[in-house]
């Protein structure tokens, strides 16, 4: 068997940590039983694209045990050694390693390919665009994918418009199970609570301006004011603005909000989106970071091709000193820093998106899909949330025949 990690005999711990993160899965758990059940995966390839921590790992083997033929690649900064040998030693090939630097993640994501999988289930739509720009014979036997994050769903749509798509995506990251939970409750509680463990101080009557009101920031931002924080939104949709003026937040032109911040957080999976006028603005002292998010959310590059140098560094905050002689604080060298810097969202967060993933794969190989981004069936969506409910200690009511009459009735 293939693979190429850091450590081979680091799985026994790797071992026991997947087992403490499967112990509070049980939605993961009850999907892949019907994918067993069914055969849907028996036989076939599938490749696993996402951050490579205990819940993650824990879908890899969910497949396997499934009957499928599993391998998993991760970008180095995501990749948990320990849990790499773990699978590795499980007999599921990985090509990941924390030490990997970008050119090794990319050909790590090559070697993912070329096992030709016929399924990917993907995190930020990487390895599917890679297998059409760099891999196109493998497309043929490629029966689809699955992607659960909004910044890799975006990507996908601009292909399918321009006719470059050329296999079905099940948009997992629209479902109502994944994206009112783990964005909002997973990945906001998680940003606010690693931005809390780095700098190490409070964010109690501090300034906190938040970019993006979707379900990310909006967690974010609830988090923050839970915790006593005075929180600002910039938006550029006047929706979300709205929104978030509803919510009870000032709304402010990002210039004009990190004038004031003392943390600024960026929510949005745009590139650039805080650029160099934006750090310009934030007052001396400041920290930045970036909650889910993309390669050069913040404009690092951009800064440093301005002037901007590095100063001083302790651990994963880096003192970056601006043009102007102001320094403000880098968390985590703009990365994801819910997942590169900390260990992701909540396990009973992410067994909801991992059991939409699943369900996503299920659904994939049940349909004829024509190439394009398809959204995962309401149906298919409740079956999930029910397995959470049942989890959870609910009991879900029912309508009665009066209800259903009613609603099938449309005379007045």
């Amino acid at each position: 068997m293939s693979a190429r990690i850091r450590d081979a005999a680091l799985w026994p711990e790797g071992l026991e940590r997947i087992r403490f993160a499967q112990s509070f899965m049980p939605v993961t758990a009850a999907v892949a039983d019907g994918l067993r059940a069914s055969g849907a995966v028996a036989g076939l390839r599938i490749g696993v694209s996402d951050v490579l921590e205990p819940k993650t790992a824990s879908v890899a083997l969910a497949l396997q045990e499934a009957g499928a033929e599993v391998v998993v690649t991760c970008a180095g900064r995501n990749t948990d050694d320990a849990v790499a040998a773990a699978l590795v030693h499980s007999g599921i090939p990985v090509y990941a390693d924390s030490r990997a630097e970008a050119a090794d993640d990319r050909e790590n994501v090559l070697r993912l390919l070329d096992h030709r999988p016929q399924v990917i289930v993907d995190d930020g739509s990487w390895t599917i665009r890679l297998a059409h720009t760099e891999r196109p014979d493998i497309l043929d036997g490629l029966r689809g994918a699955t992607e659960q994050t909004t910044s890799g769903v975006r990507p996908l749509r601009t292909m399918a418009r321009e006719g470059a798509l050329r296999v079905p995506v099940i948009a997992a990251n629209d479902a109502r199970t994944k994206s009112l939970f783990d964005n909002a409750h997973g990945t906001g509680q998680a940003v606010v609570f690693a931005i809390l463990d780095l700098l190490g101080e409070p964010i109690a009557a501090r300034d906190v301006v938040v970019a993006g009101f979707g379900p990310v920031g909006a967690g974010i931002a609830r988090h923050a004011r839970a915790l006593g924080a005075r929180v600002t939104i910039a938006e550029v949709d006047p929706v979300a603005a709205l929104q978030a003026v509803f919510a009870g937040y000032p709304v402010e032109a990002l210039k004009d909000a990190a004038a004031h911040a003392d943390l600024l957080i960026s929510a949005t999976g745009v590139a650039r989106t805080v650029d160099v006028e934006h750090l310009l603005a934030l007052p001396d002292g400041a920290a930045v970071a970036v909650g889910g998010g993309v390669r050069q959310e913040i404009a690092l590059r951009a800064a440093a091709e301005a002037g901007a140098v590095e100063v001083a560094r302790a651990g994963a905050v880096a003192g970056l000193r601006l043009p102007n002689g102001r320094v403000v604080r880098v968390l985590d060298d703009g990365n994801c820093i819910n997942v590169s810097a900390a260990e992701g969202n909540p396990i009973q967060i992410m067994d909801l998106s991992f059991g939409v993933q699943l369900a996503a794969v299920g659904h994939l190989l049940g349909s004829d899909l024509s190439p394009g981004v398809h959204a995962l069936p309401r149906a298919v969506d409740d079956a999930v949330a029910a397995h959470a409910l049942r989890a959870f200690g609910g009991v879900l009511d029912e309508r009665s025949p009066h209800q259903l009459r009613f609603l099938d009735s449309w005379t007045p």
